[in-house]
């Protein structure tokens, strides 16, 4: 293929969205070094080219090439880490013989467990020398990358070179990427939608229309903005593609896991229930803790999302959550 860059690419993590992301790029540079901890995934790859375990079932870019350890993404000058939050200090902890010229990109959306580090920050934290971490997240379902269906993301770096090195890499693909020099602000967007997301899916599980999905929508967001405001983040970067776009997108399309759940939460179904079938934790599910412990920290209250917690432990039904949020007094729409 004529313009494939001579950087190598890594891809750590191979679930919807690392295979996305290794297909995509291996078309438009012919090659990407892959890696999953899981064996049954690394082994269908390579005798299938599919994915079937994370249900892609079309055949992937043969350039997509499987090793089986982490050790050998030493090769790679860019590896994008695509792997759940809960995961992601563990594999962090594991690259720290990477030289420090290699960057890191995250593509996870959620905050560590035992410490509510956003992804980047975990990088901070594990790799104290290492000065070159990214994060790309936008409105861009695995599926519709897969596809080749256009969509856009935002790179966001500290350092605004590494950020455009990143959004290079895709210069070519379906995906258009942005650059952005609030890193922060990218990552809590990807972050915070996921559990606002699982309410809008509440609301249309119980029947309640499309005004009341906007509503979620726009309240959700009207959270997020002192969220935003009290980590130091840039308002701007809110409304962007990692904030309010990501938010509509996951928020509204049956595609979106996170409102996959609150569907069917809605509907009546458990949580338990709800994982069994879909095999899997959304990351929205594993975020409203740490999203309130954090809100607490800041002194900040957020409505929407401690409703979610209540609905998600089984403490509160979805009907009675609807009345909790209904019942509250009135107040002026900004700053009241």
């Amino acid at each position: 293929m004529s313009g494939q860059s001579t950087r190598t690419i890594g891809v750590v993590g191979l679930g919807n969205w690392g295979t996305a992301l290794a297909h995509c790029l291996s078309q438009r540079h012919g090659s990407v070094i892959a890696w999953t901890k899981d064996p049954a995934v690394r082994d269908m790859l390579r005798t299938t080219r599919c994915n079937a375990m994370y249900q892609i079932v079309e055949p992937l870019h043969d350039g997509m090439t499987i090793v089986d350890r982490l050790e050998d993404m030493k090769a790679a000058d860019v590896i994008i880490l695509a792997i759940p939050s809960r995961y992601f200090a563990e594999v962090a902890s594991s690259l720290s013989s990477l030289s420090p010229s290699v960057v890191l990109v995250s593509a996870s959306k959620g905050l560590d467990p035992a410490t509510c580090r956003t992804p980047l920050q975990v990088l901070e934290q594990s790799l104290p020398v290492h000065h070159r971490r990214v994060v790309i997240s936008g409105p861009s379902f695995s599926a519709d990358v897969l596809r080749g269906l256009p969509a856009a993301m935002v790179a966001g770096a500290t350092n605004q070179d590494d950020a455009r090195l990143v959004a290079e890499l895709f210069v070519g693909t379906p995906l258009r990427v942005y650059t952005s020099d609030d890193p922060l602000g990218v990552e809590l967007g990807g972050i915070l939608k996921n559990v606002i997301a699982i309410a809008a899916g509440v609301s249309d599980g119980l029947g309640l229309g499309d005004s009341s999905r906007a509503a979620v929508i726009t309240r959700g967001l009207a959270e997020m903005r002192p969220f935003f405001a009290a980590a130091g983040a840039k308002a701007e970067t809110l409304f962007g593609l990692s904030g309010l776009g990501d938010l509509i997108m996951t928020a509204s399309s049956p595609l979106s896991r996170n409102r996959t759940v609150g569907f069917r939460l809605g509907q009546g179904e458990t949580l338990s229930e709800i994982i069994e079938s879909l095999g899997s934790v959304a990351e929205g599910v594993q975020t409203v803790d740490r999203v309130l412990e954090l809100a607490a920290r800041y002194h900040l209250s957020m409505p929407i999302t401690e409703q979610m917690k209540l609905i998600i432990s089984g403490t509160t039904t979805p009907a009675e959550a609807l009345q909790n949020l209904l019942r509250r007094p009135s107040r002026a729409e900004f700053g009241g």
